[in-house]
């Protein structure tokens, strides 16, 4: 993989913030042309360096307002591969992964209520070799920003 160059980061930051945006338009803040914003944006794709292109759908406009994080603690030892096998087919799991300290894993779960969370964190743990787990709802969310 190429190092990317500043214009490079401008470009991914630029598709970051306005990712329906045309070459053209973004070749304009940038200082290059669209032919020249396609062929690096491509280099990019090939490279690895932008992985997808995705639609982010507000999740209250499904209905789904209960947000949780679900600290999992798991049996004895399971791959990280084996524990996304089990969550990955529950859409209520928004994102997960494994992290240092007491808990094996910690989950994003989105929900209708608080029924609903209910039902997916049986599923969740029902899946693995779940041990116990511990959830936290969100009252509100103070910042969120797009990842980098």
């Amino acid at each position: 993989m190429e190092r990317l160059d500043e214009t490079d980061e401008q470009i991914l930051a630029e598709l970051a913030e306005h990712a329906r945006a045309t070459y053209a338009e973004i070749g304009q803040r940038v200082s290059l042309s669209a032919p020249a914003v396609k062929r690096r944006v491509d280099r990019m794709i090939a490279d690895g360096v932008i992985r997808g292109f995705t639609t982010v759908v507000d999740p209250s406009a499904l209905g789904w307002r209960t947000e949780a994080y679900v600290q999992v603690f798991c049996h004895g030892t399971i791959a990280p591969a084996e524990l996304r096998a089990a969550w990955v087919g529950i859409p209520e799991v928004v994102s997960a992964a494994t992290v240092t300290g007491t808990a094996d894993a910690i989950l994003h779960v989105l929900a209708r209520d608080m029924r609903h969370l209910e039902e997916a964190l049986e599923r969740i743990r029902a899946s693995a070799d779940i041990e116990r787990s511990e959830s936290i709802v969100v009252l509100s969310r103070l910042i969120e920003r797009a990842r980098p």
